[in-house]
């Protein structure tokens, strides 16, 4: 146990020097490698540079910028095992599951139907957000004001409550990739055909609304103001990161500081914001509370950097939905803006719109002579050292249930940024 704790406080000590280098790293732009000017690459060599991306740094990235995942471990794996972070709450995920396809059930048979749609066993998707969710609420269940008995009654009934908001939190997920499809005309979600496109747009939208109804009353249940208004912002963020996807000026396209607002609110910031809600309702510390928050918000930007790298390297199979969507869709990422910094010939391309499938393999031409995909994936992997900085910053504690959670959640950020769909 000595030995255990000594080389955990090693691993805290490396952690925080680290990201301490992560902050100074976002603070500036990341410089781009000098690019040879005699470059003869035509646009079958760049696409196939770019479509190659994933089995190339899906093998190097953790090498050179997963380090301190690598240190953690080093010091971990001498007396501790390290665990499948699914299978830590597989047993919660199935009652989770069980308990969503009650919650969604409805009068009228065609909404029913429709707002089972992603429910429905085989097609709930990684069930991501539930399983951070509740390896969350063990890890911080721990140094409450006022103590809870382990298998009391008042242990349980914390425990239920904390399963109530991964409830919540995939219920209002759900409902935003229903409206999300319908405003981008999709065909195609999780590997099945979209709700819009088996039901139309209207009963889409409306189980849309039917699950974000159906969340207000699961989260009105929990009777605390303070959750109730963080996971009531979720709700506004997503619409307006939304509206801000819609209603960019040229300026704002190409702009990476409005791109992360942008996916700060669409994706990382449901996840942030239940982390927060998970720690409030165990009674933890305002700064217990924002670690919790801090993990979230760096996951959700990392995980959505790599989505926006899997759009260009990933397949239609792999991913559940058609590749290529965004840039198709006018929708500039991460990777197109690093490559513009590299090539500023390629603003031109993006200020004419992407309607013309010329400007498209063009794009992609620019994005395979460039770092962008790399660099890309280089943002994420800080992202992810900052997401499990928080989870080490978290208070000591010998409780193994809670170490266990802990190093799960930061396996987790590796996980996320080394995926490929």
């Amino acid at each position: 146990m000595m030995l255990s704790r000594a080389l955990s406080r090693i691993s805290r000590i490396t952690r925080r020097k680290n990201a301490l280098g992560c902050r100074s790293l976002l603070s500036h732009r990341l410089d781009p490698l000098p690019i040879s000017d005699g470059s003869t690459n035509t646009l079958g060599d760049s696409a196939q540079k770019v479509y190659s991306c994933r089995e190339h740094y899906s093998s190097s990235t953790p090498a050179r910028l997963g380090f301190t995942h690598q240190i953690h471990h080093q010091s971990t794996s001498l007396v501790e095992e390290q665990l499948d972070p699914f299978s830590l709450v597989a047993d919660e995920l199935s009652v989770l599951a069980n308990k969503l396809r009650q919650m969604v059930v409805a009068e009228v048979p065609k909404l029913a139907s429709a707002a089972e749609y992603f429910f429905k066993i085989g097609v709930e998707g990684k069930r991501f957000r539930p399983t951070v969710l509740l390896l969350m609420a063990t890890a911080l269940n721990v140094h409450i004001p006022e103590p809870i008995p382990n298998g009391g009654p008042m242990a349980t009934e914390l425990r239920a409550r904390q399963q109530r908001i991964a409830e919540i939190t995939e219920m209002i997920h759900v409902a935003s990739l229903l409206h999300d499809d319908v405003l981008d005309d999709a065909d195609t979600r999780r590997g099945i055909k979209s709700l819009n496109f088996v039901m139309g747009n209207k009963v889409s939208v409306l189980a849309g609304d039917f699950l974000l109804s159906r969340a207000c009353v699961a989260l009105a249940s929990l009777r605390n103001t303070e959750v109730v208004s963080l996971l009531a912002t979720v709700v506004e963020h997503l619409v307006t990161g939304e509206t801000m996807q819609m209603t960019t000026t040229t300026e704002q396209r190409c702009s990476m500081e409005y791109y992360l607002q942008k996916t700060y609110y669409k994706t990382a910031s449901l996840i942030s914001n239940s982390c927060k809600a998970v720690a409030l309702l165990a009674g933890q510390t305002a700064e217990v509370a924002t670690l919790a928050f801090e993990y979230g918000r760096n996951l959700g930007l990392a995980f959505q950097l790599i989505d926006d790298v899997l759009d260009f390297t990933g397949t239609s199979a792999s991913l559940g939905k058609g590749s290529l969507s965004d840039i198709r869709h006018g929708i500039v990422t991460a990777p197109i803006l690093f490559a513009m910094e590299e090539f500023p010939q390629l603003r031109a391309i993006i200020d004419e719109g992407f309607e013309d499938p010329k400007n498209v393999n063009l794009a992609l031409e620019y994005l395979g002579k460039s770092r962008g995909i790399q660099r890309t994936r280089e943002l994420a992997a800080q992202h992810a050292n900052l997401a499990a900085e928080a989870i080490d910053s978290l208070p000591e504690t010998d409780d193994e249930d809670v170490r266990r959670s802990r190093r799960a959640l930061i396996d987790i950020t590796q996980r996320v940024i080394t995926r490929n769909k």
